[in-house]
This record gives C-alpha cells, structure tokens and sequence, in this order.
C-alpha cells in the first residue's frame, strides 16, 4: 500500500511536469551519479541539447559559469558545442562544491558536484547559550495545555476519518491542522507528522488521508496561525499582503522570529500525536520538504526523546550565515534579509534558528534529499547540517536536482529511499540501525 501511495504522488507530479509543450533544455550530467569526488579530482560534466522542436536547432556555442559554495564566481566563459553536444572539467583542491550553470539564449540548466563534502563543517561556533534559549522556550511550551479541538470533515477516502485539529501554542497562537486515521483501525497505529513548505495556502484533504488510507495515524499542520480549508482569495490576500515577508518578521531578535511560534507548533503537534490513545508507542516519523525540511530537522532535535524517525527533502534553513564561509546561505537567506534592519541583529538571531545549530541534538535515523544544483538550498549548508546529526543518516545526493522537480531531474532517487523508508518504518522497522 505504501508503494502505491507514493507512486500516485511521483505520477501526478510528473504529469503535471509534462504538461504543455517541452521547451528545449541542457541535459547535463557529472561523471558520477552521486555527483561527489575527493579535492583533487577532476569532474566531468557532459552536456547535452535536448527537447528541441522540428526546425530547431541547437545552439552552437553556451556561456556557462562556475561557483564556489553556490556563492563566488571562479569561472565564467564561452563553451562551444558540437552538433549540440559538449563536455567540461574541473576541480577543487578543498572541501566544498561547484555549481555549474549553463545558459544560451532561451535555456538555462545547472549541476553540481561536491568534493569531500561529508568534512564540511559550520562556518560559525553553535552560539554559547543555543541550548539554553532553547530550554527557556520548551519549558514556556510546557506550561501551555494542549487543548486539542477536534472538528470532524467528510474524508475523500471512505476507510478514512478526518478531522481538523486545533492545539493552543506559546503566546495565545495556535496550532492548526489534520488529523487522519484508518477508521477501522485494529490496535495502535505508527504516527506522521507532516509540516508544510513555504508559501500561504491551505492544505489539501488527501495530504492526510492518502497516509491515513496506508494505515497511518496522520497529523498535518499547517505553518501558519490560520484556518486550513479557507477560500483561495483569503490566503492570496495573506500573500500578497500581511505575510508576503513573513520570513523576515521579527527578524533581527531572536524572541520574536516568526519561526519561533512555527517551531514550536512543531513540537506542540508532536505531544499531540504522543498523547493518543490509538498512538502505538513505537513510531514517529517527521516529514516535509524544503521549509517542511527545515521543520522536519528542528523537530527531530526538539523532540529527540520522541521522534523515532526524520525524512527532509530539500530542506530550508541551513547555513543562515554562510557568506561568512563563502558559502551561499541557505532560504530564508536571513544574511541578505535585513530590509532596514540593522544587519547585525538580523544575522545574530539567525544562529537561534539555523538547522546547522540544531542538527547536532538529532538521534534518530534521518533520511535527506539534496540536490547539488538546488540555489534555494544550497548543498554545502545541507551537508553541513546532516554532518552534525547524531544518529544514522541516509544521503541522496542527485547532481542535477534543483529545488522544484523537473521532467529531467524529477527526483526520483530520493522518492524510492523514501517509500523503502515508510514501509521499513510502518512494520516498525528501524532504517539503518545501527
């Protein structure tokens, strides 16, 4: 059943992928498929025209650049191609990666290839009083009774029940969600936490339920302090309006980050889901991509004593100071983000919320998707942050994967390690124990 829940989604989102004509692209591949090498060694990216229409042709010649760390420039120059076809090495003699953008009028593509990757460490020490600022906030949740209101809906899945969750959270905000179980369930079930990506909208009844309908005891929370089921107009109004920049609210001090209340609905969720009766004991699994990545990982570090698993695709958040290491800083980029803030600030409560201080607090096995050609994420920070993880961690490095799937990277490494994950985990099955 978890197989074919996970093959609907990897379907649905190629089909959306290919919908519409296919405008010509790069297809462009390291040497290796991992896409990593030790200092020293040559990679060797082949690069290929493809997806032209009859009567196009291939440019003759590409203008491509190389970066260090996603950040500084240490080559750019004109590429000829043969019969649209074309190879490039290069190296680096340090720890770190290269990304590789090509572009011809019309077409842009990039790859990536990391060098020693698993030795990158954080550009700046873990502030001294990381963990104890961190305690004051648990332990101001801990006063804070969960209050859960339970609100039944109609299911799309008939062997589903469904219901929209509201917890109380720090500072009279709240938690708001899904909750999603098998309805005719015998015996405690394994439970999934799933925290959402970026942006204003609402959350789509099948998120929940396709879990639901594999046997999952599923809650999926939204990022915000808003309702969950609300027209589009309502959230684009939020978009375009008061939350357009959320990211940066209360940025520059570190007690009143907008992602300290979304942090900390993470772990409400998680004492929720704990606090079940039908909640078998034994699994819990946090999930998300991109900024779900982001709380995917503070999560699992928050919670340590609970969650029993971590999958992060793409995740947000890491290296909020990179350019500090001539590295690029991971989304929300807070290093750049200080409008007219006194920069400072802004960077110094950073380190409260990058995942690269939280990382080192994980002990469950993690699973991570990354894609070294990912500019909204870039892969040194992600690297960095799964070196500090204290317990087993499962790679999946994809060389040519940016941050949205495409027809040519659509991803799929990290979607198979993710369905063998959640069948492992739904069997109560340890994934690589230790």
């Amino acid at each position: 059943m978890i197989a074919s829940r996970t093959q609907t989604l990897l379907s649905l989102g190629l089909l959306a992928l290919c919908t519409g004509a296919w405008a010509a692209d790069f297809d462009i591949r390291p040497d290796r498929t991992d896409g990593i090498y030790a200092p020293g060694e040559e990679v060797t990216w082949t690069i290929e025209t493809v997806g032209l229409e009859a009567g196009e042709t291939a440019p003759a010649a590409v203008k491509y650049t190389l970066k260090s760390n996603g950040l500084d420039t240490v080559k750019e120059a004109s590429l000829p191609l043969n019969d649209g076809k074309a190879s490039l090495t290069a190296t680096r003699e340090d720890a770190g990666t290269l990304l590789l953008t090509v572009e011809a009028p019309g077409i842009k593509a990039l790859s990536g290839a990391a060098f020693d990757p698993r030795t990158l460490e954080p550009v700046l020490p873990r502030p001294a009083d990381f963990d104890t600022f961190w305690a004051a906030k648990l332990k101001e949740l801990d006063a804070i009774p969960l209050n859960p209101q339970l609100t039944p809906e109609d299911s799309p899945k008939p062997q589903v029940e469904l219901w929209q969750l509201t917890l109380d959270n720090i500072r009279d905000t709240e938690v708001h969600g899904q909750l999603a179980r098998p309805k005719d369930a015998k015996g405690k079930l394994p439970a999934m936490l799933i925290v959402q990506w970026a942006g204003v909208y609402p959350l789509n009844k099948d998120w929940a339920c396709g879990y639901a309908n594999d046997g999952w005891l599923v809650l999926n929370i939204i990022a915000h302090d808003l309702p969950i089921y609300e027209k589009a107009d309502y959230y684009n109004e939020l978009k375009d309006g008061a939350l357009k920049a959320y990211p940066t609210i209360g940025n520059d001090d570190r007690e009143t980050s907008y992602f300290l209340r979304m942090y900390l609905s993470c772990v409400q969720a998680v004492r929720y889901l704990t606090s079940r009766e039908d909640w078998n004991g034994e699994t819990l699994v946090v999930r998300g991509g991109s900024q779900g990545g982001l709380q995917t990982l503070v999560t699992a570090a928050l919670c340590s004593d609970t969650v029993t698993a971590a999958i992060a695709s793409i995740p947000a958040g890491c290296d909020a100071n990179g350019p500090v290491g001539g590295r690029a800083p991971g989304w929300p980029r807070w290093y750049y983000a200080t409008g007219d803030k006194d920069p400072e600030k802004v960077r110094q409560a950073a380190e409260y919320y990058d995942v690269v201080n939280f990382a080192s607090e994980i002990r469950c096995p993690t699973l991570i998707g990354m894609g070294l050609a990912d500019v909204t994420c870039p892969a040194p920070g992600v690297f960095t942050a799964a070196n500090q993880i204290q317990g087993p961690v499962e790679l999946v490095v994809m060389p040519s994967a940016g941050h949205k799937a495409t027809k040519l990277n659509p991803r799929t490494e990290f979607y198979t390690a993710e369905k063998a994950w959640l069948a492992q985990l739904q069997k109560g099955e340890v994934p690589l124990k230790q």
